[in-house]
């Protein structure tokens, strides 16, 4: 039975979907009162969705300015990338000998992004995009390695970057780069699929920000 989603989750999600669709811009006052009210709940579930979307770096609170939609500058989107080329070229080269010949759970994963791009789905693209690397690096059995890769890699900065710097015409491209690596791991080489698995990132996810399409 699929596990019910609580109300705090929901107006998370909500609001996470408007801030990288633009409907809620960067400096956007957040006010609990009025996303209660427009979401029919109590005020409570808004707050703790607004703490955890502060724990996410989405927004940010302070004293008497209330809770605001935060920017997304250069050098934070390009340190956190610096980081997970480094942290998933290692996941990649410590996960190949588990993973060679026993890649089914990665090949769902590619065929369901790769469908997303062709659909051109951002959100769904992320999402299975997201669930490839998370089970490599989680295939890697080093737990402080998937500690700060999980701390690092936010899906909700994964998407703004696929809209911001990628962009939807480009998701064809991004999934096709990522077979190489599903096949280097089959074949239990972990040096070629670190590098390209490095490559990857560095290629796609070093470019400038973008404007949002109107």
């Amino acid at each position: 039975m699929a596990k019910r989603q609580s109300t705090r989750d929901y107006i998370k999600d909500t609001l996470i979907e408007r801030i990288l669709s633009g409907a809620y811009p960067p400096g956007e006052r957040l006010v609990e009162l009025q996303i209660a009210q427009e979401l029919g709940t109590s005020q409570g579930p808004v707050r703790e969705a607004l703490r955890d979307l502060e724990a996410l770096g989405l927004v940010e609170s302070e004293s008497y300015r209330g809770t605001r939609v935060r920017q997304f500058s250069e050098q934070e989107i390009e340190e956190s990338y610096q980081v997970r080329s480094v942290l998933e070229q290692l996941a990649a080269e410590l996960a190949a000998p588990r993973l060679k010949d026993n890649t089914a759970m990665l090949d769902e994963e590619v065929t369901a992004f790769m469908a997303a791009a062709r659909a051109k789905d951002v959100k769904k693209y992320s999402s299975h995009d997201m669930d490839f690397h998370r089970k490599i690096v989680d295939a890697s059995g080093n737990q402080l390695l998937s500690t700060m890769w999980n701390s690092v890699v936010l899906e909700s900065k994964f998407r703004f970057t696929l809209i911001h710097r990628i962009g939807e015409d480009e998701l064809e491209n991004l999934a096709a780069a990522h077979v190489p690596i599903l096949d280097a791991l089959r074949a239990g080489n972990g040096k070629e699929a670190g590098e390209l698995a490095r490559n990857l990132i560095c290629t796609f996810h070093s470019r400038k920000l973008s404007a949002p399409k109107s």
